[in-house]
């Protein structure tokens, strides 16, 4: 790496972490407005608002880095194109190639910054988060396990394994135990809908009841069961893919074809963490044509907005075809591939003009 190389490198990293930081302030303070909504709901004080934002930081980090390296690549060579520093480095033998080779290394850093935050600090980090709230904000005690959530009420131990999209429950089941907390009773319901007055209406239901002596098994088609457990503690979605990493989220995956169960939404999300290296690489591309060809002069807030309207841009596009993906049953690879691919041949088409 040359000294040309390294200047370059060092400054994109330097833009882009401000950027970052900048973006992560204001993400938290819209997230701190709408909790405090929910301030002295249960035991949800402020102490609990600040965990939670401190917990979501890192998933928000992971989202937000492209968008960063954009906005942090556009300031940084926007300001070395104002000072005359690229054409000066052009004068001196570096090359278009040799300043996007730069800009790519700084993105490789970025990325795996990002990798490392995204798939080992931020799912454990997202489900504590999730945790604190719903427990500040019930009685009940709940624990999010990776395949389950589960809560406990008196002597009863509940595991619920999915909410499906309309809200109601899937695949349940019931422990209860004596004083001496020996297992006596387990119920397992295939489906739960609430039906208010903390009351659930469960259906194809299968017990068994434990003894000493033996252990009998009966099923029924439906049974109404009262609980206090709150509808609102069980909106925490049981396998959240921000709560799951990349090998976790394959896993859940295979275990859901397996079982012959949808499992397109997680596929998505699976194959959009693959792609979000690719994004961030995508989005260091894209600002360095847009700087090298544009006339000197362009003021802080001229490249700003560029780089917010790029950044909103993609954002809304690959959001869009994500659903239209879901909604129609279309290849998850290909919806979570198909925007950055098209924005990557925009990049290389303007950056072979510029060359």
């Amino acid at each position: 790496m040359n000294v040309l190389t390294g200047y370059i490198v060092k400054e994109i990293l330097k833009g882009s972490f401000i950027a970052l930081l900048l973006l992560l302030t204001l993400f938290n303070l819209f997230t701190f407005s709408d909790e405090l909504g929910d301030l002295g709901k249960g035991t949800y004080g402020l102490k609990e608002i600040f965990y939670y934002l401190a917990l979501t930081s890192p998933r928000v980090f992971y989202e937000l880095m492209p968008a960063s390296a954009l906005l942090g690549s556009l300031f940084v060579l926007g300001a070395m194109g104002n000072h005359c520093e690229l054409v000066a480095m052009r004068a001196a033998g570096l090359s278009v190639r040799g300043i996007i080779k730069a800009v790519m290394l700084a993105g490789a850093i970025l990325v795996m910054i990002s990798i490392g935050v995204g798939e080992f600090v931020a799912p454990e980090a997202e489900q504590k988060a999730q945790i604190i709230k719903a427990t500040a904000q019930n009685k009940q005690v709940v624990l999010s396990a990776r395949y389950g959530l589960w809560l406990r009420e008196g002597k009863k131990f509940i595991n619920v394994r999915q909410i499906q999209d309309d809200g109601n429950l899937a695949d349940i089941s019931i422990y209860e135990v004596d004083d001496r907390q020996h297992l006596r009773h387990v119920m397992h319901a295939e489906k739960a809908s609430f039906l208010g007055n903390q009351q659930w209406q469960l259906q194809q239901i299968r017990r068994s009841e434990i003894s000493t002596e033996q252990m009998l098994a009966s099923s029924d088609s439906e049974q109404v069961w009262t609980s206090s457990i709150a509808p609102d503690l069980l909106k925490i979605v049981v396998v959240n893919p921000n709560n799951l990493s990349l090998y976790d989220l394959a896993m859940y995956v295979a275990f859901l074809k397996e079982n012959r169960q949808k499992s397109q939404s997680f596929e998505l999300a699976f194959w959009g963490r693959v792609v979000n290296p690719l994004v961030t690489f995508v989005m260091l591309l894209v600002s360095t044509p847009f700087v090298i060809g544009v006339k000197r002069g362009v003021g802080f807030g001229g490249r700003m907005l560029v780089g917010v309207v790029i950044g909103m841009g993609f954002n809304i596009i690959d959001r869009t075809v994500g659903h239209i993906g879901l909604i129609y049953d279309l290849n998850p690879p290909l919806m979570a591939f198909l925007p950055s691919l098209a924005v990557l041949a925009l990049a290389l088409f303007a950056v072979k003009r510029v060359q």
